[in-house]
């Protein structure tokens, strides 16, 4: 039957239906089978899957309908199953109804014995036929059942027999049914080594994506398997989608082809519409796509996509596609995929040691492992090519068969004269950039860069005239560079390669006419010799001990445009004026001088590395260095005091790490108004810090770890209104300065024992200073001014009359504290204010009204959401001798809102003189819903029984409390003298 009279044709649910005899295959042959078609791709139903649990004989017949390819395995005992049998003749009708294909497998039993049954093969088929069919119907089930034999049995097929290899007959039956199934799979990697689980990573964010649109970018270098990565992908899941088209290889048909995106439109088109489309125009194929696309559920691959503008002509717009579509897109360029705004990003890692060693084996020794004696070796390969699959492939491939002599051979020359194929494929990236400053950027780092901190790269590189902060992201978002831990640039070894290839093409036998010098032979040949040119802008050499190699100024006269200069223990003598004016780096490990030469011209150096070096002073005769922002002069063990800052008036990192020797700080650093890291770990000689430090408001860390005599921070530190890293361990400090805790802007903390975030902690901080036996206040500078105008009474030295005589001749008093052990004294005063005046009386109070009371020095409250505060009202219950005084006994209160992460300090002085802006900074700092827990700090003399707090809030908002405080104060009248004199007589009773 011609296929043209084929029915309309099911959606296809299964490549491959396997109809067998299971007591005689399942266990070996079909198990085989079955896994080796899985792991091909084929969406296989077999009943060891599915039939066993529970599957009904019409669910059945509709897994036959849905399946592509029916594979029948004849056997020996295949006709004692009627269930088979009545399988197989469904087989036969969807092939006469649908078309499916029928290949059958002919297992220990000769195809003419199935064609003609005879011998146990016909009987038991008789018997399945009285078994299965009442007696009128027994004859005409055996007929059907006998034609479908005959017709499956007359299908090309396979007669086991004739392998003797089951398992290459397994192979050959794959191949064959990928043959005929309707789609051809994509031709992937041999050695798929490390895929499977990078694909359902991917196919994992596609199936929780089911209900939308969904674009996934896989974004990674050249040659890191993007694209194998996305036809795997294609290959698994392609058959859930009727409409369906993977275009490859877009940047390179859009480069080479002047129409490349009308042709890509047709390819999609034609791929999903399954008809041959023509376009005229871009803006022509956009509207086709547009229309003829849309409500279609489609699953399309753009493979190797490198302008925005091949992305908008083919998937510009969700809406062209129905809903449940997927579109995958392979690219080096992360912007395309941020700028289409896809759902996620796979990012392709490299392949980890033992994926990158099987990899390379199969290509290099055909088998899993290497050779034992070619072991280290390989494993020198491997690390060389830094987990790339194309480096691995082609170098494995290169040497397969070769000789010990020549992979040593190959290794020696490697870093030098990179791999040919390797280099072209990840050359393209660096060919894309559009920008020669991209380029710039990119040779610099790759030859001097690679594993410092982005922002020091990026200062340093904007002072050579670069836009570094822009270039620097396109060369991340290109897979060109990559960011790793703690912000440092890195790079993969086989890009750094390419492009100093790329240097070196520029003069390969002359490299004094090179933009940049980095290998050792090279540059000592320019310095010895004295043939250097004005093409070096970067020179780097690296010597590990001072003193071997000696050199003179006069090698660089003719680098006029030298800009990145890196000297590690090198000497040089003679005239330093012979170095570039255009220096903006210098790294100078070892420097040999005591002080840095007036005819260094130094004017324009944006960094300054200077580490281990021999300077005893900065210089002698101090040069303006303007644009300075990184001073590095660690580990200087001479080094006895810093430069005069006023000359570096921009600097914004000052490291002097372990400098033994440092006794001085320049009292000039309090004018440095840029400056945000300050690092004097282990000077272990240095004093007390100069004031002008803590003026500084732009520092954001200072670290003070290991410098041993420094025994004091300043209560100014507060002033330093950006720092958010204080580190100080191993110091002589015993106290955390007061103010410390009124940062508002402090994150990380490490002194005195104290370490970790600040919200952390300060709550410790602050419980230590509520011991009785410390009083802070008696070290400390006055937190804030105390008022003038601040007089406090005690209520005992009055005790006969009034106070109000004393009290109008006090015509600037704004507070008073009146201390009383009976209401009959308060009876006696006649206190009247003055309408700025508070007057604090306690023994009208109820302690049970107020809305809050903890036990002990401190209480814990959450402000209720619908209380809009305009006041509170704190009460202590306190212990004391009848000489003591409360008010000389109160060292502070401190206010923690824990919701807010703030800490307020009220003095002694602050507390009872608080006046309008005092209190709308408490109330500013708190509002509804706040955790806040206030602690009232007193000294020896005092025990604290309860603390309590009643919040007064607004108006309109206190009247819908419930309940409300103010019908409490009646009930009681005086019952908080009576509480008071209960718990005094409980003390006097305990003395």
């Amino acid at each position: 039957m011609s296929s043209s009279s084929f029915s309309t044709k099911p959606q296809w649910i299964y490549d491959v239906f396997i109809n067998f005899r299971g007591g005689d295959t399942r266990r070996n042959f079909v198990s085989h089978l079955y896994y080796a078609l899985s792991n091909a791709g084929v969406n296989t139903f077999f009943d060891e899957e599915n039939l066993l649990k529970g599957m009904q004989l019409e669910e059945l017949s509709r897994a036959i309908e849905g399946s592509q390819i029916a594979i029948v395995v004849f056997s020996e005992t295949y006709t004692e199953s009627s269930w088979c049998l009545s399988e197989l003749e469904k087989i036969v009708e969807c092939h006469e109804t649908y078309g499916q294909t029928i290949v059958p497998i002919f297992y220990d039993v000769d195809p003419s014995v199935v064609r003609h049954p005879t011998g146990h093969f016909g009987d038991a088929l008789e018997a399945a036929a009285q078994k299965k069919y009442s007696a009128k119907d027994r004859e005409y089930g055996f007929s059907r059942w006998k034609i479908a034999l005959a017709k499956a049995a007359n299908f090309s097929g396979w007669d086991v027999k004739n392998h003797r290899n089951k398992a290459k007959l397994v192979k050959k039956i794959v191949e064959d049914i990928l043959t005929k199934l309707d789609y051809a799979l994509l031709s992937i990697t041999e050695f798929p080594i490390g895929l499977e689980p990078r694909v359902q990573e991917v196919i994992g964010v596609i199936e929780n994506q089911s209900t939308k649109v969904c674009i996934i970018g896989i974004w990674g270098m050249g040659g890191s398997g993007k694209t194998t990565i996305a036809k795997a992908i294609y290959n698994q899941i392609h058959r859930r989608f009727m409409d369906k088209s993977f275009i490859e290889n877009i940047r390179e048909v859009c480069e080479t082809d002047g129409r490349g995106h009308v042709h890509l439109q047709e390819q999609l088109l034609s791929d999903v519409l399954k008809t041959k489309e023509k376009v005229r125009s871009i803006g022509m194929g956009t509207t086709m796509i547009d229309k003829r696309l849309s409500g279609k559920r489609t699953f399309i691959v753009l493979d190797d996509v490198n302008e925005f503008g091949q992305l908008k002509n083919l998937c510009g717009n969700r809406k062209w596609f129905g809903q449940g579509s997927v579109i995958i897109i392979t690219t080096r360029d992360r912007r395309l995929l941020d700028q289409l705004k896809v759902d996620y990003v796979y990012d392709v890692d490299k392949m980890d040691e033992n994926e990158s060693l099987e990899l390379f084996s199969w290509h290099a020794f055909n088998e899993a492992k290497p050779k034992e004696d070619f072991n280290e070796l390989a494993r020198n390969v491997v690390a060389y090519c830094g987990g790339l699959p194309l480096a691995l492939e082609v170098l494995g491939s290169y040497l397969n068969e070769r000789r010990k002599k020549d992979w040593e051979s190959v290794l020696s020359k490697l870093e030098r004269i990179p791999n040919d194929q390797v280099q072209e494929k990840l050359r393209i990236s660096f060919d894309g950039l559009s920008d020669h400053m991209e380029k710039d950027i990119f040779l610099d780092i790759c030859c001097f860069f690679i594993g410092k901190d982005r922002a020091y790269i990026t200062e340093i590189l904007k002072g050579c005239g670069l836009h570094a902060d822009i270039g620097i992201t396109v060369l991340i978002d290109r897979s060109l560079l990559k960011v790793e831990k703690n912000n440092k640039l890195g790079m993969h070894q086989l890009l750094r390669d390419m492009g100093r290839e790329i240097i070196c093409e520029s003069s390969r036998k002359e490299p004094g006419k090179r933009s940049r010098l980095w290998f050792h032979e090279d540059v000592l040949d320019v310095l010895t010799n004295n043939t250097g040119t004005v093409a070096i802008e970067g020179l780097a050499l690296k010597l590990h001990f001072a003193g071997r190699d000696c050199f003179n100024a006069y090698a660089f006269e003719e680098m006029k445009r030298l800009r990145l200069l890196q000297l590690d223990h090198v000497q040089l003598t003679g005239d330093y004026g012979y170095l570039s004016k255009q220096l903006r780096w210098i790294s100078w490990q070892g420097f040999p001088s005591k002080y840095i030469p007036n005819n260094f011209y130094l004017e324009g150096v944006i960094a300054m590395d200077l580490k281990h070096s021999n300077l005893r002073l900065f210089w002698k005769e101090p040069q303006v260095l303007k644009w300075l922002k990184i001073l590095n002069l660690s580990h200087s063990k001479y080094l006895t005091e810093t430069p005069n800052f006023s000359k570096l008036p921009n600097l914004e990192k000052l490291i002097l790490k372990d400098c033994p020797r440092l006794c001085k700080v320049h009292k000039s650093i309090g004018d440095l108004c840029n400056l945000h890291l300050i690092n004097l770990k282990d000077c272990k000689t240095l004093g007390n810090l100069p004031r002008g430090v803590y003026k500084l408001k732009s520092v954001k860390t200072l670290i003070l770890s290991g410098c041993s005599k420094i025994d004091k921070l300043e209560e100014d530190i507060v002033q330093m209104e950006s720092l958010t890293t204080l580190i100080a361990e191993n110091t002589a400090l015993k106290q955390v300065p007061f103010s410390i805790v009124n940062s508002k802007s402090i994150g990380y903390i490490s002194l005195c024992g104290y370490e970790g975030f600040a919200r952390n902690v300060f709550p410790s901080i602050i419980r230590s200073w509520m011991s009785p036996t410390l009083n802070p206040l008696s070290y400390i500078s006055p937190f804030c001014s105390t008022s003038s105008y601040l007089v406090s009474l005690d209520m005992q030295s009055y005790n006969s009359g009034d106070l109000g005589p004393m009290l109008r001749s006090l015509s600037n008093l704004r507070s008073i504290l009146v201390r009383c052990d009976t209401d009959s004294q308060i009876s006696k005063q006649g206190l009247t204010t003055s309408e700025s005046s508070d007057v604090f009386l306690p023994s009208d109070n109820d302690p049970y009204w107020f809305a809050h009371m903890g036990e002990g020095h401190s209480v814990f409250f959450t402000v209720p959401e619908d209380c809009r505060m305009k006041g509170m009202t704190l009460c202590v219950v306190y212990l004391s001798t009848p000489e003591s005084k409360a008010i000389e006994y109160l060292i502070s209160v401190l206010m923690v809102n824990y919701t807010r992460c703030t800490i307020q300090i009220f003095k002694r002085d602050t507390v009872i003189s608080f006046n309008d802006v005092d209190w709308h900074d408490i109330i500013s700092h708190s509002g509804p819903g706040d955790k806040v827990e206030i602690y009232v700090i007193f000294g020896h003399g005092l025990v604290v029984k309860k603390t309590a707090v009643y919040l007064m809030c607004d108006e309109s908002i206190d009247k819908g409390m419930d309940p409300s405080p103010e019908p409490k104060i009646e009930p009681k009248k005086n019952a908080f003298v009576k509480f008071i004199k209960k718990i005094v007589s409980s003390k006097n009773e305990e003395q």
